[in-house]
């Protein structure tokens, strides 16, 4: 039966090698589209239960007095707050984007730690007031080395920042995001006091960090009574809920990118089914002299199945095989928005699953029609 399961799929082999190449493409579209999806939720995937994000209750970009800190500090369950600011500067030019913040360091990167710096260069951050750290992939993608100056021109903050590359972390996982840059939110300020008096001594938001993930809830209610009825009312939730706003902003692309992959499912669908009702009709007659020798509707409905599948599987891994190398292929302007973007086991597993499901959908009708064929009236329509 195998055996000739594999004959028919290779009878006509341009006709299985534009089918398999199709499914391939399908695939390959669909892992590259779930794949995109996936990394669109990486910072919510990555975000730590014990770190909450304290910003203000009407909107992220309405700031915080710095003077906040203090009485979350005294919240109950605390160990550690950190502070830090979007801040939106040009490098060369605004095609030139990668994600800056201006940040209380080094307590800030201490809430992460999967970032990774050697503790040489930590120390150099702290003792330069201008000192920077990179991502390993920002660090990269410039040619960027311990020392170079990094100049920003401010928008939302006007003026012109030199900054001096002090540190260079690396992700602890796959995933994380080496594309950030942080710098001394001391050194912004002190600007901001010359430039705009009336911004300075604010912040975007207080991340703080707790003991035990189950003292999340009470802590950041605390914290919010702390501040009720204030000019600046905080709103506090987790990390995850804080990057997941984020994500909602964006939901009617990731619903249509969503759509489109499964759309690609269904075209590579309809294609294989007119597949193997062509190859279904144009063996009628086999189908016919097979049952004269004795094989069941069963054996029949293997054999076009199993043509199926063959068909389908070979596309499913052939477009896998192409999907790992071809994330690698996306220009930097779109890995920057994606830190982490690469195939994983999950949408791998999937795209096959759906290639052999797509394989049994379309062989589902030619082989249930083989299986009720006549024989008399198929060897009438042959002659």
């Amino acid at each position: 039966m195998l055996k000739l399961t594999w004959r028919n799929t290779i009878r006509h082999p341009l006709r299985a090698a534009l089918t398999i190449l199709g499914m391939a493409v399908a695939v390959l579209a669909f892992c590259l589209l779930r794949t995109v999806v996936g990394a669109w939720y990486a910072g919510v995937d990555l975000s730590s239960p014990v770190r909450l994000v304290t910003r203000n209750s009407v909107s992220l970009m309405f700031p915080l007095p710095l003077s906040h800190l203090a009485k979350i500090q005294a919240v109950p369950g605390i160990v550690r707050v950190g502070y830090a600011y979007w801040f939106e500067g040009i490098y060369i030019d605004k095609k030139h984007f990668f994600p800056q913040f201006a940040a209380s360091l080094p307590a800030y990167l201490d809430a992460y730690p999967e970032y990774l710096i050697p503790e040489d260069q930590k120390l150099a951050l702290v003792r330069d007031r201008r000192g920077a750290v990179a991502g390993r992939k920002l660090a990269a993608r410039y040619g960027w080395r311990l020392g170079d100056a990094i100049v920003l021109t401010g928008t939302y903050f006007p003026g012109e920042y030199r900054l001096v590359l002090r540190g260079i972390y690396t992700g602890q996982y796959p995933n994380t995001d080496e594309t950030q840059l942080f710098f001394h939110w001391d050194y912004l300020n002190e600007t901001l006091k010359k430039t705009a008096p009336e911004t300075a001594d604010k912040v975007g938001w207080f991340l703080v960090q707790v003991a035990r993930p189950e003292l999340a809830a009470p802590v950041a209610a605390r914290v919010d009574a702390a501040f009720k009825n204030s000019l600046a009312e905080t709103l506090t939730e987790t990390e995850a809920a804080f990057q997941l706003g984020f994500v909602e902003m964006t939901s009617a692309i990731l619903v249509a990118i969503q759509v489109v992959s499964w759309v690609v499912i269904g075209v590579i669908l309809v294609v294989l089914a007119n597949t193997m009702a062509m190859n279904a009709r144009e063996r009628l007659g086999e189908y016919a002299a097979l049952k004269t020798m004795g094989f069941k509707a069963r054996h029949l409905t293997a054999l076009i199945l199993g043509e199926s599948l063959t068909l389908a599987l070979l596309g499913g891994l052939l477009g896998l095989a192409v999907s790992f190398p071809a994330v690698k292929l996306f220009p930097p302007e779109v890995t920057q928005y994606f830190p982490g973007l690469d195939v994983s086991r999950t949408t791998a597993a999937l795209g096959l699953a759906v290639a052999l499901a797509v394989g049994v959908l379309a062989g589902i009708v030619p082989a249930w029609q083989a299986a009720r064929v006549q024989i008399a009236a198929a060897l009438r329509k042959v002659g």
